[in-house]
């Protein structure tokens, strides 16, 4: 699984970069906040990444800054969210107003993505308002648009990850996870808690 891709610029697309990493090029799915982040062409970037496997194709998706990516983890997570989606979704709301309107119930505003109808940013709010922790005001990552300490804290994310790439559905993989983490508690190693939800996602 490649989590982060650090290299240089080699060219960008309107939704996708280009990264050399010791001379192999990557194709990196991206919104357009992270690729107008990632500077000028020849330059040195880091990106998150998070790796989509399907039967047919494997694509990275990258993000200059880690909160976009446990955003996206989130969005794909909803049914009728896929990928192009969830991209739409954040080049149009930062992650901070991206909270702000789950948080408030804002539906018009996660509906100015393209691709996203009042129903879908209806199901979005509903589904997430109670996964992002703290309303707005909040102290520290909350404030500025970031998740839930559960769903980033330990290896939460990671194990998400995981067990999509093993094939289970992101909702599926969200659900085992969250069961896993309230039954090992805080401290678990991400070995742990992948194991478990596995078993979890099993039953």
């Amino acid at each position: 699984m490649i989590a982060k891709l650090k290299g240089r610029l080699d060219s960008t697309g309107t939704d996708h970069a280009i990264i050399d990493v010791g001379g192999v090029g990557y194709l990196v799915g991206a919104s357009s906040r992270t690729l107008a982040a990632l500077g000028p062409v020849g330059e040195a970037v880091t990106v998150h990444t998070e790796m989509l496997v399907s039967d047919d194709s494997v694509r990275l998706i990258g993000f200059a800054r880690g909160e976009e990516r446990d955003w996206f983890r989130l969005l794909v997570g909803i049914q009728g969210v896929g990928s192009r989606v969830a991209l739409a979704i954040l080049s149009a709301l930062e992650p901070a107003e991206l909270h702000r309107s789950v948080a408030t119930g804002d539906k018009a505003m996660v509906a100015r993505a393209n691709g996203v109808g009042p129903k879908l940013a209806l199901r979005i709010v509903n589904e997430l308002k109670d996964k992002i922790g703290a309303a707005p005001g909040a102290s520290g990552a909350l404030a500025s648009g970031g998740i839930a300490p559960s769903l980033i804290n330990g290896h939460g994310a990671d194990a998400i990850s995981a067990l999509q790439n093993l094939g289970f559905r992101p909702a599926e993989a969200s659900s085992a996870v969250a069961a896993a983490e309230e039954e090992l508690g805080d401290g678990a190693t991400l070995d742990a808690l992948v194991r478990l939800a596995l078993r979890k996602a099993s039953k």
